[in-house]
């Protein structure tokens, strides 16, 4: 009797958002420390007030990486401009870049709306470079005219959308190629991931078709017991404890069906830097984790295929 191999998990890092008034210096290095690690995308936030654009941001990172996968928040405004400069940075990119939004409450349809005229915009070129008018006329946008940006290395860029609402969770399962979750205890993490899978058969989609990643804070002591019990308000996080404890605990959610992958959030002084180095090799060495780029682009990393352009 052979033995199944091991799911491999993806893993993602955050990047607090532009008014946390981080520096470009700190962005670039958590930026390849991801891709050192081998990661499958990095997540810039937007902030609020100050800071610098998270899209020109992760423009400015796409000529210092090679592989890493490049996420930026945005809101559902209107559809044209997010485009444009989405597919601007999936062509920098050569293949790399993502969309990450939460919609307000009561929003969804009109966030359903947005997803549908985005990607009408970026299939109104043809694979072999041939544009075509966009009319899209719909509740809340109507959109016409040329696009002016040529089909993206990867068809649409990545979506990834956030939020635990049964609302959310059914917009993930229509339109998402990612859906990121809060950290929750592993018996009630596994029932929501078999409920979020099982919402894909009814859109025509396959159980790996929309990846399930848990946003989780970690912190590596040597010296603590592994925590696991949806208390952050400390010191240390729900994911907290030596890397091997961590890195067993990771490989569990991912084993025993309760997650795909992690967007991390560090927390300590070693940072991204200290799991790269300590808990990346550990699960490698348990085939839970990639020893190398198989592909170029974000898709290729999330084993997630380009979609069908719709001509």
């Amino acid at each position: 009797m052979t033995t199944a191999p091991p799911r491999r998990m993806h893993l993602a890092a955050y990047a607090p958002g532009a008014g946390e008034r981080a520096g470009f210096a700190s962005y670039e290095r958590l930026a390849r420390t991801a891709e050192r690690g081998l990661f499958d995308f990095l997540l810039v936030a937007e902030g609020e007030a100050h800071g610098p654009d998270a899209l020109t941001v992760l423009a400015a990172l796409a000529a210092g990486t090679d592989r890493l996968g490049l996420a930026a928040s945005t809101a559902f405004g209107e559809p044209c401009e997010p485009a444009r400069r989405l597919a601007t940075l999936d062509h920098l990119s050569a293949g790399r870049a993502a969309w990450h939004a939460h919609p307000p409450a009561g929003e969804h349809p009109r966030a359903a709306e947005f997803v549908t005229a985005a990607r009408a915009l970026w299939d109104s070129w043809s694979p072999d470079g041939s544009p075509r008018p966009v009319a899209h006329r719909g509740r809340y946008f109507a959109v016409e005219g040329e696009f002016t940006v040529e089909r993206c290395p990867q068809g649409h860029p990545v979506t990834v959308l956030a939020g635990d609402s049964p609302e959310d969770r059914e917009l993930a399962a229509s339109t998402a190629d990612i859906v990121l979750l809060p950290h929750t205890t592993f018996d009630a993490a596994r029932a929501r991931y078999a409920e979020v899978k099982g919402r894909l058969a009814a859109h025509g989609r396959a159980h790996d078709e929309l990846k399930v990643m848990l946003r989780v804070a970690f912190v590596l002591d040597d010296n603590a017991s592994v925590l696991d019990d949806n208390d952050d308000t400390g010191a240390r996080g729900p994911f907290s404890g030596s890397p091997e404890a961590v890195a067993a605990l990771l490989g569990a959610y991912v084993a025993e069906g309760a997650a795909d992958g992690f967007l991390l959030v560090a927390h300590g002084p070693g940072g991204l830097d200290d799991f790269v180095d300590r808990v990346v090799p550990l699960l490698q060495d348990r085939g839970a984790f990639r020893r190398t780029y198989t592909g170029s682009t974000l898709r290729s990393h999330l084993g997630i295929a380009a979609p069908v352009w719709k001509g």
